[in-house]
């Protein structure tokens, strides 16, 4: 696979610093010409963000970037695109790696750096499997542990890292010894789309010299990863994969003491029934996310999204049931799609598709807990004049 024309751009990201460092080695050490585009964001506290680059030798440059509106990672948005386009425009690079700091997240500086008219040709989060189930349980303020991109970032360790892994197609796994079956188990449900590769060691690019002939210099083939980092990447196909009305969740599965359930149903839930079971629901599973109906708001399509023993719950916009036809021309063709696949003859593409994934999951008390929420028959045949009239639960937790 030859390296597409201009400068192509990559862009590795993860928590799991130790794997991503490795990564971005291996990408180094595997492209020829490829160079490290990196803005340290720990400097912050001290008004500025540092960036870096550097090839396979060693910092090739380094500088300052000022806070911007007091924050790091809009200082990183503004100097990211000068630099790809300086690194561009002075040739000899045949790709950048954009190395993201801990906890930037891939899915804004792949949109940064498309909108700046640039190619991002892959997206690529580094994992360590041994380290999935204990980040997405890790509820801390991101603030607490040093991690916070701005004064206001008030993200969880958790919800950061569950964003990272699901946004990228592909994962650059660690060989961690410390791993399991069911820690890659873990990783596989959480994501059963992506694209594994495993990070390796860097194969040498020469015969070895054995004192009697003289090498010739040969190029070896990209590595895996390297391909996949030249693979290609949609920004547009990215963010529809990640919103909740057309979202690529996980199915039904159960291997190695991981289980993940897919809970679908065509009847709304009650407000005041489903908040007081919010905590339960919310710490029954490491991750869960998909989308929600309340009955006493029928037009909202509302997202559910947990991780850390912690919950967040968003109106997503309209259901397409609830719009009149003549506003179906301005959505996304990729959600009327997606709402034309699941739709119901009575209540269009309102539904309840929650998505629960996590070792030792108990199953069947959650399906419980969640068939407990729904409007009793009494309730569903009273209709949606009735419906409404429920008290709203959830106008407190939606700051409505």
């Amino acid at each position: 696979m030859a390296v597409p024309p201009g400068l192509p751009v990559v862009i590795v990201g993860g928590l799991h610093a130790d794997a991503r460092r490795a990564a971005v080695a291996r990408l180094l050490a595997d492209v020829p010409g490829s160079v490290v585009l990196h803005h340290d964001l720990a400097t912050a506290a001290a008004g500025t963000v540092v960036r870096t680059i550097r090839d396979a030798s060693g910092i090739l440059d380094a500088g300052e970037a000022p806070l911007v509106n007091d924050c790091a990672c809009c200082a990183l948005r503004e100097d990211l695109v000068p630099e790809l386009e300086r690194l561009r425009d002075a040739g000899g690079t045949r790709l950048a790696v954009v190395e993201l700091w801990d906890s930037v997240e891939p899915k804004a500086m792949a949109e940064v750096v498309t909108a700046g008219g640039l190619t991002v040709t892959g997206v690529i989060t580094a994992v360590d499997p041994a380290l999935v189930l204990p980040y997405l349980g890790n509820g801390d303020d991101l603030a607490d542990g040093g991690l916070a991109a701005a004064a206001t970032d008030q993200r969880t360790v958790a919800d950061t890292f569950a964003r990272q892994l699901e946004y990228a197609p592909v994962l650059a796994v660690a060989d961690s010894p410390e791993a399991d079956d069911e820690d890659r188990e873990l990783l596989a449900q959480l994501h059963p789309t992506a694209r594994q590769v495993p990070i390796g060691p860097a194969a040498p690019a020469n015969p070895v010299d054995d004192g009697l002939t003289v090498p010739t210099p040969r190029l070896r083939p990209l590595s895996p990863l390297a391909r996949a980092a030249l693979a290609g990447f949609d920004v547009e196909a990215a963010a529809a994969a990640q919103h909740p009305a057309c979202a690529l969740l996980p199915a039904e599965a159960d291997a190695h003491g991981v289980s993940t359930l897919v809970w679908n149903r065509r009847r709304p839930f009650h407000p005041e029934r489903l908040y007081a079971a919010l905590e339960d629901l919310t710490c029954a599973a490491a991750r869960s996310r998909g989308r929600f109906w309340l009955a006493d708001k029928p037009d909202t399509l509302f997202h559910w999204d947990a991780a850390g023993g912690a919950l967040c719950v968003e109106g997503a916009g309209p259901w397409l049931a609830s719009l009149p036809d003549a506003a179906w021309e301005m959505v996304p063709p990729v959600r009327r799609a997606a709402a034309a696949l699941d739709w119901d003859a009575e209540h269009g593409d309102r539904c309840q598709h929650l998505v629960f994934t996590s070792p030792g999951l108990d199953r069947d008390g959650l399906e419980r807990l969640l068939e407990s929420c729904l409007l009793t028959d009494a309730e569903y045949a009273a209709g949606r004049d009735a419906w409404q009239r429920l008290p709203h639960a959830f106008d407190t937790l939606l700051e409505v």
